[in-house]
């Protein structure tokens, strides 16, 4: 039984609507001069690295940009990118813009800018991180990853068809500024697939096994619900359960847009801590086989997850029910709790994504491979309050199928 927990974060979050002309302020405080902005074609695009550049433009910062990041990332892109800001010049300061996945290559460059290497050097188990890493500015235009205030970046074995994360505290970014602003342009489906990632982050963390009774031994990254991320990840739900669809269906809607990257954030916070569970720890292998984006994946598992969890974690789950505001007077406590799951399916409905694991491309056959995966990544399967098991997770999976 473990006996004590802890809690990290980043060190510094800006939020708000205006916060991006904070940018200059916050450079100041780090003495900077050369910047790496590090992003993808979308946001180029969309007129958001303009206006960053602007910004850092008008205070005479020498700034190089990577533009070139695509969504769930192959390892060698990573290394692509390192090569490039090698390349430019003496960095002081990274900055991701963008979703996740631009956030999670400004972790891994910043992470190869001091300590060098491979990515994969550093995958393999929590905490392989030697120390701090180049100082990174996060600035999220969407809401779900989490990822500006997390301690894990994500990136695509292509070769063996996985998703393969590192994680380790030293790649929290210094700084993370969310500004709802930068979030209204995004397209319904991103806006579905980047929220249902942030819910399944919060309600993973949520109904986590407690921390007492993690087995593992050592300094944990993950280590399962803890009272702080109880906190964090409940008020994540009850954001994002009331503000999704409306962000997907009135995407100029600034208030719903706030509330879901508030609901990010938190949820970040949490399972950065607390950790999630077996939804992701099956997304993973999956991701490794289909092309369908990292939250739309997790989203579909989620609701199948929590009806196999709902066994053991009844009483979170009803209060889940309750985040939703549905009626379960009358219901017995079995029956209340299922409740919770089915209000993830209809909101998957809701906001347009596919509720069936055949409608993404997986094939039954590929089952006992992604079991076989998603067994080996033990910090996710640990954290499971149910103790998932070979035949569990194939019955699971064909639920979904």
């Amino acid at each position: 039984m473990r006996n004590t927990w802890d809690f990290y974060s980043t060190q510094r979050i800006v939020f708000g609507i205006g916060a991006i002309q904070q940018l200059d302020s916050i450079l100041k405080s780090f003495k900077a001069k050369n910047i790496l902005l590090i992003t993808d074609p979308g946001i180029k695009q969309a007129g958001i690295v303009d206006r960053v550049l602007a910004l850092l433009k008008r205070s005479n910062y020498e700034t190089v940009v990577y533009d070139k990041v695509v969504p769930e990332p192959p390892v060698e892109s990573a290394v692509d990118c390192y090569e490039f800001a090698k390349s430019s010049m003496k960095i002081d300061v990274i900055i991701g813009l963008g979703g996740g996945s631009s956030i999670d290559m400004a972790k891994i460059v910043a992470l190869l800018e001091t300590h060098g290497g491979h990515p994969l050097d550093y995958y393999g188990g929590e905490n392989q991180v030697p120390g701090p890493i180049a100082p990174l500015i996060a600035i999220p235009t969407t809401a779900g990853t989490g990822s500006e205030v997390t301690s894990v970046a994500v990136l695509t074995d292509v070769e063996n068809n996985l998703k393969v994360g590192i994680s380790d505290n030293y790649l929290r970014p210094i700084v993370a500024l969310l500004d709802p602003e930068l979030t209204v342009g995004l397209p319904a489906y991103v806006t579905a697939c980047s929220g249902i990632d942030a819910l399944s982050h919060a309600i993973e963390s949520y109904t986590a096994k407690s921390y007492s009774y993690i087995q593992a031994e050592g300094n944990l990254l993950f280590q399962g619900s803890i009272p702080i991320s109880d906190v964090l990840s409940y008020r994540a739900i009850e954001l994002i359960v009331k503000n999704l669809a409306l962000s997907v269906h009135q995407g100029t809607n600034l208030e719903a847009r706030s509330n879901m990257l508030l609901g990010s954030l938190l949820a970040g916070m949490a399972f950065s801590n607390a950790g999630t569970a077996v939804a992701h720890a099956l997304a993973y292998p999956i991701g490794g086989l289909i092309k369908s984006p990292h939250g739309e994946v997790t989203g579909l598992l989620l609701p199948y997850v929590m009806e196999f969890n709902a066994v053991v974690e009844t009483e979170k789950m009803i209060k889940i029910s309750e985040a939703f505001g549905l009626n379960i007077k009358g219901l017995s406590k079995k029956e209340a709790a299922l409740t919770a799951s089915k209000a993830v399916l209809n909101l998957l409905k809701e906001i347009g994504l596919p509720t069936r694991l055949s409608e993404i491309g997986v094939k039954e056959e590929n089952i006992p491979e992604i079991v076989e995966k998603t067994l080996k990544i033990d910090r996710l399967v640990r954290n499971n309050p149910r103790m998932p098991t070979e035949r569990g997770l194939e019955e699971l999976l064909r639920k979904a199928f």
